[in-house]
């Protein structure tokens, strides 16, 4: 399976990330991606930039060296309430994902609480992904959960980096996957990447994906024409 781009991708902006926004741009270029998503931390999660960073991100170009550039955001879920924290900005992003994060989530891990911020993100208009949710200890229920992502144009998150630095995760990653092919919930394949040597780094989650006979026509950003398809309905980005 090709993926065709990595729409999380993080930059120095994020403290804890490595690489600038060039430099992750000519690393998409070099393994010949058709975009890119730029997705640095928002909110309290430590060292993350603030609202002037994410409205000066009208400055980027849609496409550098050949390579599409969605100006985005990695936002946080906070709570069982469903809230994400995302600022009211001047600019209006391209891409927003919706994660969940130890460090700024507020109360209980139970199902119960889980997938009523789920059930919650579901319905926000802001959001186009959901990020590596199947990070241990704060499991929902997919079944109830993930037909409504299907419903609200929601991608669901496979994400790479989740089979190496989210322990656990994949148990959980499997099970979101079968969920998401008994429902036929598109997908979105991610590198979450920290430096520009991991983008477009995939093959844990194409692995996991094959592993279980997902469809290719579910993964959207295996080729040009769905995702662009994607992003033409859902987002701004070629207003």
């Amino acid at each position: 399976m090709k993926i065709i781009a990595d729409t999380h991708c993080h930059t120095v902006a994020s403290v804890h990330a490595y690489s600038t926004i060039l430099e992750n741009i000519k690393s998409a270029k070099s393994k010949s991606l058709w975009a890119i998503a730029i997705t640095d931390h928002n909110g309290n999660v430590p060292g993350a930039p603030g609202s002037w960073y994410f409205d000066n991100l009208k400055i980027l170009p849609k496409e550098i060296e050949g390579v599409k550039i969605l100006r985005g955001m990695e936002a946080n879920v906070l709570g069982s309430s469903g809230h994400v924290d995302v600022p009211e900005l001047k600019f209006e992003l391209d891409w927003i994902i919706a994660s969940i994060h130890e460090v700024t989530w507020n109360g209980s891990h139970g199902i119960e609480e889980c997938t009523n911020a789920w059930l919650a993100v579901a319905e926000n208009p802001l959001i186009n992904v959901v990020g590596h949710s199947g990070v241990p200890g704060f499991e929902y229920d997919f079944e109830k959960v993930i037909p409504v992502f299907k419903k609200n144009s929601k991608l669901v998150e496979i994400n790479a980096s989740s089979f190496e630095v989210r322990f656990g995760s994949r148990v959980n990653c499997e099970k979101i996957a079968e969920c998401c092919k008994k429902y036929r919930v598109p997908v979105i394949v991610n590198s979450d990447s920290h430096i520009c040597e991991h983008v477009g780094r995939f093959d844990g989650a194409v692995e996991l994906l094959e592993s279980i006979g997902f469809p290719e026509d579910l993964v959207v950003n295996s080729s040009i024409e769905r995702f662009e398809d994607y992003i033409r309905k859902n987002t701004t980005f070629f207003d």
